[in-house]
């Protein structure tokens, strides 16, 4: 395919400056904080301060300006955010009836006065008469004397600047910005007995705010943050970049902040522009698990797909793996929300994926519990055996019956959701059960090897 090309005769020449320190704070949800420290120097009376290299995405309500060296002698009169960067289009419609040369693609070239453009074609006015020349198939290259004023090259901030004597400042700027997220995915590995597990965290950093984080310092808060509904985000494009795990290293240092948790980089690094990064988050080896097998055919944790007597719940029962975010469980800092891969070695030593599942924002010393899959070898099977109805009353019977191909004994947790009314009473029950909540009963049963067993128990509904 063709190129169009563009040559500018003369390019602008503007005085910017840069960061010499850069803070990046990073939230969950499509937001990230700014805090640039740059050194300038103030004449006496007005100045005029462009910094560039800041975010496109920028919220311009967000931005605060401040004087470290002397706040009281640098007062801001005016804040403007220039944003309407150079493209093709808009550099054809400052040219709008003045002198442009076009050459095009047969080597012809054109001069004259530009009448109009769209997508299709462009109008000059020649010597020679009107020219319509197709685009951008036929067009090489376009010329022009110089950048029209009001473009620029990149996103600017531009200051108006009172000063009351003239000295050099360091100067703070903090603003919002889109285009900023992180997220946390953990890794685990399970051991030969499914009785430990090592954990380790990475945060994925995402960075799609236009602009490059040269040697930042750099925070990230987890916790949902409050904010008023935005407007629709640019499609945005990924490229992957892994960060090297720092063994033995605790990379993050955890606080409380508000609400929220903050965790702080120990170090500095650099974040591109459209790029993910990965780092560490923590590391932990032998913390207990437990596996569990779970019967619970209920429909979103709430009711059962089926009424009548005749049907039978045929299910899997699940697999869910277990631990405490405790410091006796060799963990013990809050988890920020995000996916947890499971991994186990088979006979051979060669590493296997066998589940994932997401957890939420989790503090200390809370349990957490992960449904990483179905077990092929343990079945369960649920149908009711009696039902009546009576006034102000439903009483009914069901049979769980649980069959196990594995090579040795289990425990099975069968978890019964008791839906129908608020109150409820266990009549009787072939096995001893526990209430887990308003809805919820639990019956820890042994089942044997290549066995079955069953639990019967009987529930009383009233109004």
């Amino acid at each position: 395919m063709r190129k169009i090309g563009l040559t500018l005769i003369c390019l602008l020449s503007a005085i910017a400056v840069y960061a010499e320190q850069t803070e990046v704070t990073v939230y969950n949800q499509d937001l990230g904080l700014i805090k640039d420290q740059r050194n300038i120097e103030l004449k006496k009376g007005l100045n005029k301060i462009e910094f560039t290299d800041v975010a496109a995405f920028i919220e311009p309500t967000s931005v605060h300006f401040v004087s470290l060296t002397d706040p009281s002698a640098a007062n801001i009169l005016e804040q403007n955010f220039e944003f309407d960067l150079v493209s093709s289009d808009k550099l054809l419609s400052k040219y709008i009836d003045k002198a442009i040369k076009l050459l095009s693609e047969d080597g012809r070239l054109y001069e004259g006065t530009l009448l109009s453009f769209d997508s299709a074609s462009v109008v000059i006015d020649t010597a020679e008469g009107l020219a319509i020349v197709e685009r951008p198939q036929n067009v090489r290259q376009i010329l022009m004397e110089k950048l029209p004023e009001g473009l620029i090259t990149k996103p600017t901030l531009v200051w108006e600047i009172d000063n009351t004597k003239a000295a050099k400042h360091t100067v703070e700027l903090s603003y919002l910005t889109r285009g900023m997220s992180w997220l946390c995915e953990y890794v685990t590995v399970l051991d030969k007995d499914d009785k430990s597990l090592d954990l380790n965290g990475w945060v994925s950093v995402d960075n799609r705010s236009g602009v490059t984080y040269n040697d930042a310092k750099f925070k990230l808060v987890a916790g949902d943050v409050r904010r008023a509904p935005e407007v629709p985000q640019a499609p945005r494009y990924r490229e992957m970049m892994m960060a090297s795990k720092a063994e033995g290293m605790q990379q993050f240092q955890e606080q409380a902040f508000f609400e929220y948790h903050l965790y702080d980089l120990q170090r500095k690094t650099t974040l591109k522009n459209n790029q993910n990064k990965q780092i560490s988050l923590l590391n932990a080896a032998g913390v207990p698990v437990s596996k569990e097998f779970v019967f619970d055919p209920s429909v979103g944790g709430d009711s059962y797909r089926y009424y009548s007597d005749s049907e039978v719940l045929k299910e899997n029962a699940r697999v869910e793996i277990a631990f405490t975010n405790s410091k006796e469980a060799k963990l013990g800092m809050p988890l920020p929300k995000g996916k947890v891969k499971v991994y186990k070695k088979d006979d051979s030593g060669s590493l296997q994926f066998v589940g994932e599942d997401a957890i939420k924002h989790t503090p200390k010393d809370e349990k957490i519990r992960l449904y990483i899959g179905d077990a092929f070898d343990v079945v369960g099977e649920r149908k009711r055996v009696d039902f009546r109805e009576e006034h102000h009353s439903i009483t009914e019977t069901y049979e769980i019956s649980l069959r196990n191909h594995k090579q040795g004994d289990i425990e099975v947790i069968v978890r019964e959701k008791l839906w129908r009314y608020t109150n409820w009473n266990i009549e009787q029950s072939s096995v001893q059960g526990e209430k887990k909540d308003a809805s919820t009963m639990e019956f820890k049963v042994i089942v044997p090897k290549d066995g079955e067993q069953k639990l019967v128990y009987t529930v009383k509904y009233w109004w």
